[in-house]
C-alpha cells in the first residue's frame, strides 16, 4: 500500500488523572545487526519473547531473522528467508507466530519492483526453527497489485489466521480485507473476504479470544470516514462489522496509523489513533466479553500525537500502551499503563529522536515482563529493545 503524508493541526489536551506504580525503562541489547529494520515481537511455544527483524547483508541483500530471549540471554540469530525482495516499510512488518505443537509460521511482504504497485504476501513454516519450508504465496490472486499489511495469530492447535489487504483496483479503488488460514505445514487451506471496503494503507490486527477470533482494522466509507471497526468469528461464523467508536474521522489520504488489539481470555483491548476534529490522539477501549461490547474510549496520549500505537495486555486486564508524540524539537516514544476500568497511569518516556529513526514501536507482554522494540530507519543504528519495569 502506498503511504501519503498529511498534515494535522496541533492539539493540546489536559492529561488524564494518573494513578498506579512508577515505571522505568531498562535498555537491553539484542542480536539484531547494524542497519536492521522492521522489529516485531511474538512469543515462542514456551512463552519466551521472540524478536524478528529484517537485516541488511554486506552484499546489499536483506534477510528475515529472529532470536528468542531464553532466560537472561538471547539465542543466536536464525535466518528465516534470505535474498528476498522484502518490502521494508515500518507498517509492513513481517511476523512470526508459534503454534501449540511448536511449529513456527512466518509471513512477509515482497515488492519485486521498487517503482511498481506489486506487493505479494508469503508464508513459510518451520518445525525446528532452523529449517524453513519454501515460501508460498498467501493469496490466490497473482495479479501485479498490492497484497499486504498483514497480521497473524494462532487460532487453532495447528492453524493460524493471516489477515491482509488486497487492492485489485489499485489504492484508489475499494480495498478488501481478507483472511487466509495457514496450516502447520505452511500451506494455505482457505481464503475468504471479510470486508470489501477498508482503509488501503493501515495494518490489520488479529487476536484469539476465549470465544474465537477478533480482528481490529481501519474501516472506510464512501464519504472517506476512516474509523476503527471490529469483526469476530464465533460459533463458526463471522459477526457483522461493528464500529468501535464514532470518531467520524474524514480523510482523503492514507493515515498509515491503524488499530492494535490484544486479548487474554475474555479480556480484550483495542488502542488506536484518530485525527478526528483536528485533535490527533490515541485512545483505548476495553471489553470483558471477548469483544462483543466495548467501553467508552479512554484518552491515552497527552499532546500532539503521531500515533503508531502499540499495546499489550497484562493478566489483570490492564493495558501497556506506547505511541509517538511531538515535542518542541523532536519526537518521543511515550508509554503508560491503563487499567481495565480506563484509569491512565503515569507517562514514561522511552526514547527521543525523529519519527523516521523511532520507526513503528512494538510492545510485548511475556509473563510478567513488558518489552518494547523501536528504531528501524535506514541508518547505521540497530534496532533498540528495552524492558519496562513496574
Amino acid at each position: 500500500m502506498r503511504y501519503i503524508l498529511f498534515c494535522i493541526t496541533l492539539w493540546m489536551t489536559v492529561t488524564v488523572p494518573v494513578s498506579g506504580q512508577t515505571l522505568r525503562v531498562e535498555p537491553l541489547a539484542n542480536p539484531s545487526g547494524v542497519g536492521s529494520l522492521q522489529a516485531n515481537w511474538s512469543k515462542s511455544s514456551t512463552g519466551a519473547p521472540l524478536l524478528s527483524w529484517t537485516e541488511e547483508q554486506k552484499n546489499g541483500s536483506y534477510t528475515l531473522r529472529y532470536a528468542v530471549r531464553e532466560g537472561a540471554k538471547w539465542s543466536a540469530p536464525r535466518t528465516i528467508a534470505a535474498n528476498r525482495r522484502f518490502f521494508r516499510h515500518p507498517a509492513e512488518l513481517p511476523g512470526i507466530v508459534a503454534l501449540r505443537n511448536g511449529t513456527l509460521l512466518a509471513h512477509w511482504v515482497e515488492m519485486p519492483e521498487e517503482s511498481s504497485e506489486k506487493e505479494f504476501l508469503y508464508v513459510s513454516a518451520s518445525t525446528d526453527g532452523i529449517r524453513w519450508s519454501a515460501p508460498v504465496l498467501a493469496h490466490k490472486d497473482r495479479s501485479p497489485v498490492q497484497h499486504g499489511l498483514a497480521s497473524i495469530a494462532a487460532t487453532g492447535d495447528n492453524e493460524a489466521s493471516l489477515l491482509w489487504l488486497e487492492a485489485l483496483e489499485g489504492e484508489d479503488g475499494p480495498v478488501t480485507m481478507k483472511r487466509s488460514l495457514v496450516n502447520a505445514a505452511g500451506q494455505i487451506t482457505k481464503e475468504e473476504s471479510l470486508d470489501t471496503d477498508v482503509c488501503a494503507c493501515c495494518p490489520t490486527s488479529v487476536v484469539k479470544t476465549a470465544r474465537g477470533v477478533l480482528v481490529a482494522y481501519r474501516d472506510h466509507t464512501s464519504e472517506d470516514i476512516r474509523d476503527i471497526s471490529t469483526l469476530r468469528f464465533e460459533n463458526g461464523r463471522w459477526t457483522p462489522s461493528k464500529n468501535l467508536n464514532p470518531d467520524r474521522w474524514k480523510l482523503n489520504a492514507c493515515p498509515i496509523n491503524a488499530a492494535i488489539a490484544a486479548a487474554t481470555g475474555d479480556q480484550v483491548a483495542v488502542a488506536w489513533y484518530t485525527g478526528a476534529q483536528d485533535k490527533p490522539r490515541v485512545q483505548i477501549a476495553f471489553s470483558k466479553d471477548s469483544g462483543s461490547t466495548f467501553s467508552k474510549p479512554t484518552l491515552v496520549s497527552t499532546g500532539h500525537s503521531f500515533g503508531f500505537t502499540s499495546m499489550a495486555l497484562n493478566e489483570d486486564g490492564s493495558a501497556m500502551v506506547s505511541w509517538l508524540e511531538q515535542g518542541a524539537n523532536d519526537t518521543s516514544i511515550l508509554f503508560r499503563q491503563v487499567s481495565s476500568q480506563g484509569v491512565a497511569g503515569p507517562v514514561l518516556q522511552i526514547a527521543k529522536g525523529t519519527k523516521a529513526s523511532l520507526g513503528y514501536p512494538r510492545i510485548l507482554q511475556a509473563g510478567s515482563e513488558t518489552w518494547i522494540a523501536w528504531g528501524g530507519s535506514r541508518t547505521p543504528s540497530p534496532i533498540q529493545t528495552a524492558r519496562v519495569i513496574r
